[in-house]
């Protein structure tokens, strides 16, 4: 709730935008987690991500937009950069708050490298926003 309280979109384009940054963070995000689960409860999570993962329209309409008017650009570039510090800093927040979640990495007996994580989550970022043309 936070996350979307802090970062209510001011036009459609900013909606589009938000939708194409978040809907992709956290579908990265929870790839990370299947990674760290046993072999059913991650074929589930898989599963479900590989249900949902079509942005063809959201980026399609976003390069349109973008090609119309350049100045579109920048301010959906800073955008897209504001959403993925808070997507991050939100998923700290959440992956922190969940005992099941926690649980499910001690499970694995190993350190898990949040710093690996949070830069795999910035790098696929950045692939979203290259894809738009965008510096991310």
């Amino acid at each position: 709730d936070a996350f979307h309280d802090n970062l209510a979109p001011r036009d459609w384009l900013e909606g589009l935008m938000k939708t194409y940054v978040a809907d992709g963070i956290a579908a990265d995000f929870y790839r990370e987690v299947a990674a760290l689960l046993a072999g059913h409860e991650a074929d589930i999570v898989l599963s479900v991500l590989s249900d949902s993962q079509d942005s063809g329209y959201v980026v399609d309409r976003l390069r349109e937009s973008i090609a119309a008017d350049p100045t579109t650009g920048g301010r959906l570039a800073l955008w897209g950069r504001r959403l993925m510090g808070e997507m991050i800093s939100q998923g700290t927040v959440v992956a922190a708050s969940r005992p099941a979640l926690r649980a499910a990495i001690a499970a694995r007996g190993d350190q898990v490298d949040v710093a690996g994580i949070v830069n795999r989550l910035a790098l696929a970022h950045g692939r979203r926003m290259d894809a738009l043309g965008l510096a991310s």
